[in-house]
């Protein structure tokens, strides 16, 4: 059962030849203009902002407070390639990053072991959301509410809405604490997570059968592709990656508590489908994902630098998922229009 429809609308270069510069720059504006975008706020707000936006001290900021975003946005961007929806990225990471420190603290588990546990038990979570999709026949949307919504009551029951203290060994600080080059290590596990992703999705039959499916599931059995095989398998990876989002948070706070996590589940969201409307608009892909990300952390980082209240960081992620969907949604009717 599709949630999203995966399916691209950038021009062939067939399409491009011919056509006049001004023709050509109206064609492409909709593949790079979230790009665009991008850098214009960036050299916005250096040019308004010169003392604190283009320094070394807010690079390492934005990318210590949104390597965690990114993760999530991957992780959720996944499923959707297939055509899928995983919500369980914004449920998981509670229960996950709670149970990398309880593991240690109250269970005395060595942390590389602790880490382990954590990144099986998402892949098992995405094991599940997969049959219950795959073969429960839920809709996706519903399966991953609900297998969010019993994690998060996991979360609550195993800390008794307490937080979870102790000291933690050195070496699981230094998986989020540690700089290489002088920014956070958790901007290189990004980009190395992103490469990865690409080359898959871009460059393997893995990638080629996932968008298949997100585009027409039918057709693509017709073709012979086990679609519940890499459907399942889209959510195992998903999974997977939310426990490392976890993983990293918890080495990042240092305490487990119910009540942190879930403000995360909308900027991943947002990133994901931010990444259906560029490089590749009309089709989820990884560098859209990441430019949606950079969209929500240049844009947040540079209002709450004018002075912008608490209030503006969910009140700018939920206008620019409205504003996403929307785009997404006539892109999709063009390409549909374009069909006929």
């Amino acid at each position: 059962m599709n949630s999203v429809e995966s399916d691209a609308l950038e021009p062939t270069r067939d399409e491009l030849v011919g056509l006049s510069l001004g023709a050509k720059l109206i064609r492409l504006i909709p593949v790079y203009g979230l790009l665009i975008l991008m850098v214009g706020l960036i050299l916005l707000f250096s040019i308004l902002l010169p003392n604190t936006f283009p320094t070394v001290l807010n690079l390492r900021a934005i990318i210590s407070d949104k390597a965690i975003i990114a993760i999530l946005s991957l992780a959720a961007m996944i499923p959707m390639v297939a055509g899928r929806i995983d919500l369980t990225v914004g449920y998981g990471i509670v229960l996950w990053h709670i149970l990398a420190i309880s593991l240690q603290t109250l269970y005395g588990i060595p942390w590389p072991i602790a880490c382990v546990i954590v990144l099986a038990l998402g892949a098992f979570t995405g094991l599940l959301n997969g049959f219950l999709v795959e073969i429960a026949k839920i809709d996706a949307f519903i399966a991953t509410l609900g297998t969010g919504t019993v994690l998060y009551a996991l979360a609550l029951w195993h800390t008794g809405g307490r937080q979870v203290v102790g000291v933690l060994p050195q070496g699981f600080y230094d998986l989020n604490g540690t700089f290489v080059f002088g920014l956070p290590i958790t901007g290189f596990y990004v980009l190395a997570i992103t490469v990865a992703l690409w080359l898959v999705l871009e460059y393997t039959p893995i990638g080629r059968y996932l968008y298949a499916i997100g585009a027409n599931p039918k057709a693509a059995e017709l073709n012979g592709i086990p679609t519940r095989k890499f459907v399942v398998g889209a959510f195992i990876t998903s999974g997977t990656m939310t426990a490392l989002a976890g993983v990293l948070l918890a080495s990042k706070l240092r305490i487990g508590q119910a009540s942190v996590g879930l403000e995360f589940l909308l900027p991943a969201l947002v990133g994901a489908f931010l990444g259906s409307t560029t490089i590749k608009p009309g089709r989820v892909n990884v560098w859209g994902t990441i430019v949606g990300v950079v969209i929500l952390a240049v844009g947040i980082s540079g209002i709450q630098q004018f002075g912008g209240s608490f209030w503006v960081e969910p009140m700018f992620n939920g206008l620019t998922l409205l504003i996403a969907i929307g785009i997404a949604g006539y892109a999709q009717r063009k390409k549909g229009a374009a069909h006929k």
